[in-house]
């Protein structure tokens, strides 16, 4: 890509901001009393950041895969993938504290994201899991790479749904750096941290619209966004936001496919979308990169036969 595109590109990231906003409220679920009803059990794993859930028991044949849903979600986004899977694979769902109901923890300071890619890699070793599948959502996205970046040899494929290497590059101009987008992500972490409740509760109410096309799968989201801890939040978006991870690309060695949508602003196109996925994924040699129409953020809710046809399409491979 020559350089006069590429900083097309990257001016274009600007546009990005709204669909990053929108993300700071949502949330997916909370509700302790769904394990029985869905046969599923926490993982025997003692840690302060995140809890897990499994979804089938180990065996013959069967495979393992992680799922990790995004800022203020839960595992609960994941029920649609996990029914599709079906038997042949048992599905570690996280729950990450603060979020969705669940106690804030170890989650009560500093940053988020990273503190649970290395709790995942633990609990990978701990539970011997072998190179498991690992998929994540937006901020769940995020933990996949830290995750196959830092830990190679623990995964065995990654699959990032709909999120960027480095988010603070919507907040910045041509060259935009974790250090230069800083003051940008101090300043909106502050105000998110300090809205009143119901402002802040609001705002990610409204946010939902622009997240979820199918008006049927917002009432999950819409429920938790009001169960998750605004503080605890407020400093993961903060962090995702200075979290650059395009010079950690190259130490992936699993096998990684990224579903995204075009962005949801007016002033976008699918071209446009394209060129800043694949300006954005360079680093990583032999990545797929595939775009999903019609549909917002959270693709497995709108589009989920697309986004299980890629997904089966992913694992075969």
């Amino acid at each position: 890509m020559n350089s006069q595109i590429l900083t097309g590109v990257v001016a274009a990231l600007g546009l990005m901001a709204n669909f990053a906003l929108v993300g700071a409220a949502s949330a997916q679920d909370g509700h302790a009393a769904h394990a029985a009803e869905h046969g599923h059990h926490h993982a025997d794993f003692e840690s302060n950041r995140m809890h897990v859930r499994v979804d089938g028991e180990a065996g013959p044949g069967v495979r393992d895969i992680i799922l990790i849903p995004g800022l203020s979600s839960s595992p609960e986004v994941w029920q649609g993938t996990v029914d599709h899977l079906g038997s042949g694979w048992r599905v570690h769902r996280i729950h990450i504290q603060g979020f969705a109901g669940a106690p804030v923890q170890g989650n009560a300071e500093g940053p988020v994201a990273a503190p649970v890619a290395e709790e995942i890699a633990r609990y990978i070793s701990e539970q011997g899991l072998d190179k498991p599948v690992v998929v994540g959502h937006s901020m769940g996205g995020t933990i996949g790479v830290m995750l196959a970046a830092r830990h190679p040899d623990a995964v065995g494929k990654l699959m990032v749904v709909d999120m960027v290497p480095f988010m603070g590059a919507m907040f910045g101009g041509p060259g935009a750096t974790a250090e230069s987008v800083a003051p940008v992500a101090e300043q909106i972490y502050q105000g998110m941290a300090a809205s009143a409740p119901a402002e802040y509760q609001a705002r990610g109410a409204a946010s939902i619209t622009g997240m979820i096309n199918t008006e049927s799968k917002r009432a999950g989201p819409l429920e938790d966004g009001a169960t998750s801890d605004q503080q605890v939040s407020s400093r993961a978006f903060r962090e995702l936001i200075l979290t650059d991870l395009r010079p950690e690309l190259a130490r992936i060695t699993a096998p990684t496919e990224v579903l995204y949508v075009k962005f949801n602003d007016a002033r976008m196109t699918n071209e446009i979308t394209d060129m800043i996925y694949q300006a954005s994924f360079a680093g990583l040699p032999g990545v797929a990169l595939k775009r999903i129409d019609d549909s917002a953020h959270f693709i497995f809710l709108d589009q989920p036969e697309a986004f299980h046809a890629r997904l089966d399409a992913f694992l075969a491979e």
